[in-house]
């Protein structure tokens, strides 16, 4: 690497500050001119990996097939709650075919959360593990798992989150059903004298509900040891974070765990940690000293793998006549599931609009239920859906057109620090969304119009991290034949990393993408880099590999210096040619430098810089829905959804155009179809399936345009890239709801906004 020095760096990641120190360049490069200047950063440029997916070669974590390799299932747990007294796998171990067959009787005592164990004698929520067997094939293994004979001691149970704070309900954990014991809370101002000096209030309760994340691939995990060597195939957004868990668990050195996934289905937030699968799938391999491959099926992955908690807001907000807010409080509950995982969704409330006075009180509660796990924008979804229909509803109050409102308000500053945004041009996105729209067009007052069919347009404000930064780290080998490798520490989810890695280093150092190849997704052989989740991926690996490509690009100008016989600041680097200033005719190519030097590659190491200190990174946004409601159906039809950005630099038009339609069919389906449903009397989990669990379809997809207003951030890094995985789906629902409402003057206050809840909403206001 070159100059380097080490800082404490924060950024935030999934709604939570990460701190740690990081090795970061000392010299930071010019940030690049705008995109249209640049030749092959921010073009729509294919994936380099289409042929791959689209021909079927490539191989997915599912598609490992080992010599000799055994195939693992877990057994799960059928109660919500109860307590294992006797466990009986003598028939299952008897069973032909059966390699292996693992409890907590036989292993050592593993910690996992909080107070219980990879298999705990405690069971928490219904799918939980209970055993691990590996046989000769999958079905011999399903077989096996029926033969298993248990005794339980079953215990009350509680899946709502608001049964489950009464002092009365089932404890889930020792220390209560409140994770962590106590809310979290927040005040600014006084919100008490705020609300007293309102002219209008509104005081509103909205729900939203559990949502399963659902990727095309499961979660997939192939294990096979050489020694006391471990390597694992996994489907994870976190090669680094699984190698570590995987290391603590097995208590080896982590440089004995090798964690390999180069493609995958999508994870939305669900892969990001480290599961109990892999780590079942590793002793076992162990065990039976054969490589094993452990596939969850679709009922694992509605039960087990992690969801988005739902919530309850109650909102109360109060504005002058002149739409300025005067005060505004929130307080919520939502279900961590079993185990700890965040439910909180107040960050928008807090910061996306100019208020005062605000104060925030919200729980995270333990439910007999699978744990939460992030979901593409964790707390935004439902925090924006309750807080835009509210902030409609109060504009409505006042007889102020929503988007003005939503102006009258606007923070140029970060409201919780009170410090600068390094960029910010929602306004711009405002207005070049509603234009799209044609928000002039929208009912003046909600609900007016007759006839069955009534359309409306509403529109939802989006507010997200997606900064990224250090530690992320990027090697770059030049050959001979001056061809390239670039090895990062990330993960392709899908969503184009390796194109992006490829157009940076073309970028810099002008060689055809077709020479230059892309390794991630294995810490074998790449540097750290961060997860992929919480948009961090191109704003944290970018900067890297532009750095490692400005180096090399000094290396061969060194180079070329000593070969031509000239000063270095003589030269100049021009498509993959170093040549004279003050004279042109003496130059080199980019591969007969190469030809000169004895060594037969080139190494550079790149690395992301700090974010600068003193401002507050947030990607910014508006997305407005044109909807159609049938008001004798209860039907809603969204017609169209324009998304309106400011997310820097636009590293490949397509690869963005697919994030935002990727990210606006889920807040679709969020709005309008997809929730869990658990039985109360019994604790069972009853939409286990894509028949059961409604996703939304290719004919639920409206016209989508996207419009980026940035061109990028240039106090963030030397390719101003912010993140848009998350963007794209925050205000989806919100803008939905806010267009019903238009629609049909009735707010629908919990989503998913069926059919049934619609009609149900139009008959009490009729």
């Amino acid at each position: 690497m070159a100059n380097t020095k080490f800082i404490k760096s924060e950024f935030f990641f999934e709604e939570d500050v990460r701190e740690s120190v990081a090795e970061v360049p000392v010299d930071k490069h010019q940030p690049w001119p705008e995109n249209e200047k640049l030749k092959v950063v921010g073009k729509e440029i294919p994936r380099i990996d289409g042929y791959d997916k689209t021909s079927g070669t490539a191989l997915y974590t599912f598609d490992i097939n080992l010599p000799h390799m055994a195939h693992a299932k877990i057994l799960r747990s059928v109660w919500p709650h109860a307590r294992i007294k006797s466990i009986d796998t003598t028939q299952a171990e008897n069973l032909p075919g059966v390699l292996a067959v693992i409890t907590h009787k036989n292993i050592p005592e593993i910690k996992w959360f909080e107070d219980s164990f990879l298999f705990d004698t405690k069971i928490r929520y219904e799918g939980e593990e209970i055993a691990g067997i590996a046989a000769e094939t999958e079905e011999i293994a399903e077989k096996a798992l029926k033969l298993i004979k248990i005794e339980v001691e079953e215990l009350d149970f509680t899946v709502d989150p608001g049964q489950a704070m009464k002092e009365t309900a089932p404890k889930i954990h020792e220390g209560g059903n409140i994770v962590g014991g106590n809310p979290f809370t927040y005040e600014r101002g006084n919100f008490e004298e705020g609300i007293k000096n309102a002219d209008a209030i509104i005081e509103e309760t909205y729900s939203t509900q559990v949502v399963v994340h659902n990727p095309t691939e499961p979660h997939c995990s192939v294990a096979n040891w050489d020694g006391d060597k471990l390597t694992v195939w996994d489907s994870t957004q976190a090669i680094f974070t699984v190698r570590g868990v995987v290391s603590r668990a097995l208590n080896i050195p982590e440089n004995n765990v090798r964690v390999i996934k180069k493609y995958m289905g999508g994870g939305f937030g669900s892969k990001l940690a480290g599961g109990k699968y892999t780590v079942i799938a590793a002793l076992l391999a162990k065990k039976t000293g054969r490589p094993v491959r452990l596939t969850l099926d679709r009922r694992e992955m509605n039960l087990a793998v992690g969801n988005r908690p739902d919530s309850v807001q109650s909102l109360k907000l109060g504005a002058k006549k002149d739409g300025t807010l005067t005060a505004m409080s929130h307080y919520a509950y939502g279900s961590s599931g079993a185990y700890q995982s965040g439910a909180g969704c107040s960050w928008p409330f807090r910061t996306v609009y100019q208020c005062p006075n605000v104060k925030v009180e919200e729980y995270t509660v333990y439910i007999n239920a699978g744990p939460g796990r992030p979901f593409r924008a964790p707390g935004h979804v439902q925090g924006t859906f309750a807080m835009d229909s509210a902030i409609d509803l109060l504009a409505g109050r006042i007889n102020m057109d929503p988007l003005e409102f939503r102006l009258k308000n606007y923070a140029e500053k970060d409201q919780v620090y009170n410090i600068p945004y390094t960029s910010k041009k929602l306004r711009e996105a405002y207005e070049a969304g509603a234009k799209a729209i044609g928000w002039e067009k929208r009912n003046k007052q909600p609900g007016v119009g007759t006839g069955r069919y009534k359309t409306g347009i509403g529109m939802g404000t989006q507010i997200w991290w997606g900064g990224g930064g250090p530690p992320a780290y990027v090697t770059l080998k030049l050959n001979r034949d001056y061809s390239v490798e670039v090895l990062a520490g990330s993960q392709d989810l899908g969503t184009g990393t390796y194109t992006f890695v490829a157009q940076v280093a073309s970028e810099v150092l002008e060689i055809p993408m077709e020479r230059i190849s892309v390794i991630l997704g294995d810490t074998g052989v790449v540097p750290y880099g961060p997860p992929s989740g919480g948009s961090v991926t191109s704003p944290s690996i970018s900067p890297a590999v532009r750095d490692a490509a400005e180096q090399m690009k000094q290396k061969l100008m060194k180079a070329a210096a000593a070969v031509l016989s000239l000063k270095e600041n003589d030269l100049v680097y021009k498509n993959g040619t170093v040549s004279s200033k003050s004279d042109p005719s003496k130059s080199i190519f980019l591969s007969d430098i190469m030809g000169k030097i004895n060594e037969p590659v080139l190494v550079t190491t790149g690395a992301r810089e700090a974010n600068p200190e003193g401002y507050m990174i947030q990607t910014f946004g508006a997305q407005f829905a044109d909807v159609e409601v049938d008001t004798l159906t209860g039907k809603v039809r969204v017609k169209k959804i324009v998304a309106a950005h400011d997310i820097g630099r636009v590293l490949n038009r397509t690869l963005l155009e697919n994030q935002f339609h990727g990210g606006i069919i889920q807040g679709i389906g969020f709005a309008l179809m997809e929730e869990r449903i658990i039985d109360g009397n019994t604790g069972k989990v009853l939409t286990t399936n894509l028949h059961d669990y409604k996703l939304p379809l290719i004919t639920d997809m409206p016209e989508i345009e996207v419009i980026i207003v940035s061109e990028g951030d240039p106090m963030i890094s030397n390719t101003g890239v912010k993140g848009i995985g998350e963007p794209a789906h925050i205000p989806t629902a919100a803008a939905i709801a806010n267009a019903i409402f238009n629609a049909t003057g009735v707010q629908i206050k919990s989503t998913p906004m069926t059919p049934d809840k619609v009609l149900m909403a139009l008959s009490q206001n009729s």
